[in-house]
């Protein structure tokens, strides 16, 4: 009895950290967004990676006993070098287009991320989990079909952002088997940092950005920096716990903050059928969650339901 009561109580854990996560992403993603106003996408991108790597590297050291394993691995380059294609992406993306509607299309990601725990992890969705994949891509297209016409091309940059996110989500569930998620989550960021500090000195100005900043921005920087060092290594963390199946549900929590956020602050009210096409994707993942409940249910509490 003890060792299915330790998995419960890891996944419950793998669960909150996961939802803690998903509120910090969305105020992370609205000071992203009113910096890009003033400084470029690769700028803001490369500077919250050098701000987090140093948070990181500063947690590393005060808790060296309590971790393990080899920050930089094959897998923790692979990782970094996801989520830099994650940022450059969805900041580019979020210098244009409203909050919600970026953060509605990327969340096709936890329907990808279904899709390639099953096959990269050996957690087979099946027929009905493979139909609801398929229903939730119709409503991303939904969602794209009216921005399209007024942002262009832009708006399947949350698509790439998407994609290259579920990779490094199945990355890091591999990765963290054989260390510890602080030290995973090091070395990735420390990849993304090199990477995207490379991408900065190639294609930007950076005498533009000297002239540029100023206190304020100095402080949304880092204040961006801080909420990205908290947030990606609770994820990290999340998925050392539990399922990449069981834990894809609960990112639908960031859509509900991004709304919420962009209308707080940016005045941004989604267009009918991007609230048609983000209830499609929902209630996919929703279904997907509740498919995966009864997989892992005991088949006679499931006889006993059906009795009832």
């Amino acid at each position: 009895m003890a060792e299915p009561t330790s998995r419960n109580s890891s996944t419950f854990i793998g669960m909150a950290a996961m939802s803690f996560a998903m509120v910090l992403l969305p105020i992370g993603d609205s000071v992203t967004k009113t910096l890009t106003a003033y400084i470029e996408p690769s700028q803001i991108a490369a500077i919250r990676s050098v701000i987090q790597a140093g948070l990181l590297w500063i947690a590393f050291a005060a808790m060296n006993k309590s971790t393990r394993g080899n920050p930089f691995t094959k897998a923790s380059a692979a990782s970094g070098i996801c989520v830099a294609i994650v940022s450059l992406s969805l900041i580019t993306a979020l210098k244009t287009i409203p909050l919600p509607t970026a953060i509605a299309i990327f969340f096709v990601e936890p329907l990808l991320l279904t899709l390639l725990a099953g096959l990269m992890l050996g957690e087979k969705p099946g027929p009905h989990r493979y139909a609801a994949i398929v229903v939730g891509l119709i409503g991303v297209l939904i969602i794209l079909r009216p921005n399209f016409s007024v942002f262009g091309p832009t708006v399947l940059l949350p698509l790439v952002s998407a994609a290259a996110y579920a990779l490094n989500m199945i990355i890091t569930r591999k990765g963290t088997r054989n260390c510890s998620a602080l030290t995973f989550q090091l070395g990735s960021t420390t990849f993304t940092c090199l990477t995207l500090v490379a991408v900065m000195m190639f294609t930007s100005d950076l005498g533009a950005l000297r002239d540029t900043m100023t206190v304020g921005l100095s402080a949304s920087l880092v204040l961006s920096g801080i909420l990205a060092a908290a947030t990606f290594p609770l994820i990290a963390y999340a998925f050392s716990q539990a399922e990449a199946s069981v834990l894809a549900p609960f990112q639908y929590l960031e859509i509900l903050g991004a709304t919420a956020i962009g209308f707080l602050v940016f005045g941004d009210v989604p267009d009918g059928l991007t609230v048609l096409g983000t209830a499609v994707v929902l209630s996919s993942g929703l279904y997907i969650f509740h498919r995966e409940r009864r997989a892992n249910q005991p088949a006679k509490a499931i006889k006993v339901r059906q009795d009832r």
